[in-house]
């Protein structure tokens, strides 16, 4: 099989690019307070920690290589890195990934230490991942029956592969 690899730089994060993918928890004192919510149809909403090393992934000679994609469609998800930069790959949801093509709306942004983010239900996400060999530990708040609504699509086996580049 010949596999179609793209591409894309790990950008800085910005709150209005991420905005199709998800949202920012702001203070209590913003205006903006209360006005996106997290959304758990099962009502099981739960906190963790979780955690994610480069010894899942397989590294290139300018980052990583992202080869599959998840999804939510029951539940948001909010992450935040607690010791390590990272990064994040998303992708609108409802994108079938059938052809190389599907690739061109796929992000990677870049997080930092204590960074919080809200993943919307159905968003393709990877990671996020370390830039370098310290595991990433990270706060996750999502549905504890996650593993029932666990979407995958195998990039590598449609013939497809994302390289993040870290510069």
């Amino acid at each position: 099989m010949t596999v179609s690899t793209k591409t894309i730089g790990a950008e800085p994060f910005d709150e209005t690019q991420w905005a199709p993918y998800g949202w920012v928890p702001v203070r209590d004192t913003d205006s903006r307070d209360g006005r996106e919510r997290l959304h758990y149809d099962w009502g099981d909403v739960h906190l963790n920690v979780i955690g994610h090393s480069l010894e899942e992934v397989d590294k290139t000679d300018r980052g990583l290589l992202c080869e599959e994609l998840f999804h939510h469609q029951t539940h948001t998800q909010a992450l935040m890195a607690l010791n390590c930069d990272c990064v994040v790959v998303v992708a609108p949801a409802g994108k079938s990934f059938a052809s190389a093509a599907d690739l061109e709306d796929v992000r990677a942004f870049l997080l930092h230490p204590l960074q919080p983010v809200v993943l919307h239900a159905g968003t393709w996400h990877w990671g996020p991942y370390p830039l370098d060999d310290t595991p990433v530990e990270l706060l996750n708040v999502q549905g504890l029956r996650y593993a029932e609504d666990n979407g995958r699509t195998d990039l590598a086996g449609l013939g497809l592969s994302l390289e993040v580049a870290f510069s």
